[in-house]
């Protein structure tokens, strides 16, 4: 996923070109660095153009938060080894954990953006119950992803419906937590190298609680 050079408006497009223009504000400086007024110069529109397709600047920074996780998601299918990898229940919740963390260390401003303020999550208000998720289609793309991982266990027989059961958050607790910590925390600063081993490590020890 990549940011274009510079958001261009042509007619009949301007809800698309002012989210790559956010795109391109909150690769480098976070969900900060979009302020309407920023984003609509970069178009070539007035501020009042963009209240045609959006209701207010948080409205624009989730669409732009969207459009960050889909680009994670793509980035945990390039972890699983592409589209056509063997279907392989562990090797795909490895590859969530594994893609949303080298998202987050290869793209801080857009990790920060997408997952740092809980305006940026579509899916409306969190349930009652934590384990009644709505439908996929109502998800970040990333928890979406990690659903249907976790599903892929139960039914290759590897987890039972009951330590199914909530399991989403135990799993993202972890990878996202290991990311703020390589991001701002005591990782901060380690080698590459260093900072996949440990992220695998993380990975595959959630992974073999889960299994256990």
């Amino acid at each position: 996923m990549s940011a274009p050079a510079r958001a261009t408006y042509h007619h009949g497009n301007l809800r698309e070109a002012l989210v790559e223009a956010g795109l391109e504000l909150t690769r480098a400086g976070g969900p900060s660095a979009l302020v309407l007024r920023d984003v609509t110069r970069r178009v070539g529109v007035s501020p009042n153009a963009a209240y045609r397709h959006f209701a207010d600047r948080d409205a624009l920074l989730a669409a732009v938060a969207a459009a960050i996780q889909e680009g994670m998601v793509a980035r945990m299918q390039s972890a699983r080894g592409g589209r056509r990898a063997p279907p392989d229940p562990v090797r795909a919740l490895r590859a969530v954990g594994l893609g949303y963390v080298d998202f987050a260390l290869a793209e801080p401003g857009w990790f920060e953006t997408a997952f740092g303020m809980s305006s940026a999550l579509p899916g409306g208000p969190a349930p009652q119950d934590v384990d009644a998720l709505p439908p996929a289609d109502r998800l970040p793309a990333p928890l979406a992803r990690l659903v249907e991982a976790l599903d892929g266990l139960v039914e290759a027989g590897l987890l039972s419906p009951r330590r199914r059961r909530g399991a989403e958050w135990p799993c993202w607790s972890a990878v996202h937590g290991y990311a703020l910590l390589a991001l701002g925390g005591p990782l901060r600063g380690q080698p590459p190298r260093v900072l996949r081993r440990e992220a695998e490590r993380t990975v595959d020890a959630i992974i073999a609680g889960l299994l256990a």
